[in-house]
């Protein structure tokens, strides 16, 4: 009964990660289902719907089709969309009928891809993975398609950002934040994956010398952009004015030596901490780092997301269930979390709230921080609760 919930959400699904991912791109998204997970992604995924437009569709899968197989009629129908609507890209992206019925989405985007004449993707998302898995795959796609392979690397120091979405960050100018840390590190930022970058600006990622992954989501595609260009890539997330320096150095640490890093890779401390802080691994490990920096108060991560052992931070743990969570926070005076964690937590706990929207939507939307350029305002939060 370990993956029944009595008290938690659930984070945003690959389909919605998809979909995020590419937003801002130019691209036209279609999710293959009957319409409800749109619906789910426009109203508790997405926040840019309302600055931003994008082609982002559903298939409107009948019964019919998922009984007897109804491939063409999709194949023929986003044909005929994209000949109207002139997209960049087509990105196809599975829910969980499709999944059922066998789509081969690939295979399905080949045939896209031939018929039109435009870059087609097929994600198989099945919306039973996370956003992370859905924005990792779309995220590998660009630099595996959309990077023009004839880059050349500038001789000043440059880099690309990679896992930016809404789903991690918000729209409160968490982005617009770490792109002026690094500017303001010596470094010209060539693209943002994937907010406040154009399609040309993301073709233009060969030429960085150095990387910085800022989500989990990031990590497929430095990982291969590193096999294209051989450019290394740093892990972590510019928090408080300490750590800031710290990544803004394993940066030119790395761009110098080509060797890929993380930044808050540190030994475990060497007894059990007070202070638990939930949520994705690259976002935890960085806000416990930071604020081990600036207070020297140790922090254990708790990550209830899929991971993998290179960027998880030292001395965490993973907690995939709400039974495992419970327990594992049972010896922790301090929780930072999401809202919506505080029933799993004990009860004589501090609570610290720490909204992320893949976790609770829009419900506290307005309450999410910029901890790249209000860190100060946390810790104080932090040290008075």
């Amino acid at each position: 009964m370990k993956q029944a919930s009595c008290f938690l959400s659930t984070y945003a699904a690959d389909v919605s990660g998809v979909c995020s991912a590419l937003f801002e791109l130019g691209g036209m998204t279609v999710m293959h289902d009957a319409s409800g997970c749109n619906s789910t992604y426009s109203t508790h995924d997405e926040p840019r719907w309302y600055d931003c437009n994008s082609m982002v569709y559903v298939s409107a899968l009948t019964e019919t089709d998922a009984v007897l197989g109804g491939d063409e009629t999709l194949i023929q129908e986003v044909a005929e969309a994209a000949a109207g609507l002139s997209p960049q890209f087509i990105a196809l992206a599975g829910t969980p009928i499709p999944m059922i019925t066998g789509t081969d989405f690939p295979a399905v985007a080949e045939i896209l891809e031939r018929r039109t004449g435009i870059p087609s993707f097929g994600f198989p998302t099945n919306s039973m993975n996370s956003y992370l898995s859905g924005a990792g795959m779309a995220f590998r796609a660009l630099a595996e398609r959309m990077v023009d392979r004839a880059a050349v690397k500038t001789a000043e120091l440059s880099a690309n950002i990679l896992g930016f979405t809404p789903l991690d960050f918000s729209v409160n100018g968490s982005a617009e934040s770490i792109r002026k840390r690094l500017e303001a590190g010596g470094f010209r930022v060539i693209s943002s994956w994937a907010m406040g970058s154009s399609l040309e600006e993301i073709r233009r990622a060969g030429r960085a010398s150095v990387n910085l992954v800022v989500s989990s989501s990031g990590l497929p595609a430095a990982r291969r952009l590193r096999e294209l260009f051989h450019t290394p890539y740093v892990v972590g997330i510019p928090y408080g004015e300490r750590f800031s320096e710290m990544v803004v150095s394993d940066l030119k640490t790395a761009a110098y030596t080509g060797r890929s890093r993380v930044s808050y890779a540190a030994e475990p401390a060497p007894r059990q901490p007070e202070t638990a802080v939930i949520g994705e691994s690259v976002a935890a490990g960085s806000l416990a780092r930071a604020v081990c920096a600036e207070t020297g108060e140790s922090a254990q991560v708790l990550c209830p997301l899929e991971t993998c052992p290179e960027i998880f931070p030292p001395g965490g743990a993973k907690a995939p269930s709400e039974e495992d969570l419970a327990e594992s926070l049972k010896p922790f005076k301090t929780v930072i979390a999401d809202p919506l964690y505080r029933p799993v937590c004990p009860k004589d706990c501090r609570f610290v709230p720490l909204p992320h929207e893949a976790f609770s939507g829009r419900i506290f939307r307005k309450e999410i921080p910029n901890l790249t350029a209000d860190f100060g305002a946390f810790l104080n939060m932090l040290s008075t609760k």
